[in-house]
């Protein structure tokens, strides 16, 4: 007799909970980037990122409590979340060097000859 059908179930439900963690990260990760309004002050690029890896940090070390399974499942969902907050976060980065470039070109128009 196997103990696979009741191990089977056990861990499908475990990686279900873990993907509706990794869901539910990623969307309040993104709706945490769409409320960002950039305006005076400004900060710099680097700045920027280093506030991002803060807030994805924080994120991680919240749903860290919070993940199950086995240290290499929890490992596994952990790092899974900390790519689908870097997909998020490109863009949104990328956004903001746009903002900063035209936020310069606005500051200081290019001389007429």
């Amino acid at each position: 007799m196997s103990i696979l059908p009741f191990s089977l179930p056990r861990q499908m439900a475990l990686l279900k909970a873990n993907k509706d963690l990794i869901s539910a990260g990623r969307q309040e990760f993104g709706a945490l980037l769409n409320q960002q309004v950039f305006n005076d002050p400004l900060i710099s690029e680097e700045d920027m990122v280093t506030v991002v890896e803060d807030w994805m940090n924080f994120y991680i070390n919240y749903y860290r409590q919070q993940v199950t399974g086995e240290p290499q499942e929890r490992d596994r969902a952990l790092q899974e979340l900390r790519q689908e907050l870097n997909t998020l976060a490109n863009p949104f980065l990328a956004k903001y060097r746009d903002f900063l470039k035209s936020h310069e070109l606005r500051s200081h128009p290019p001389l007429s000859s």
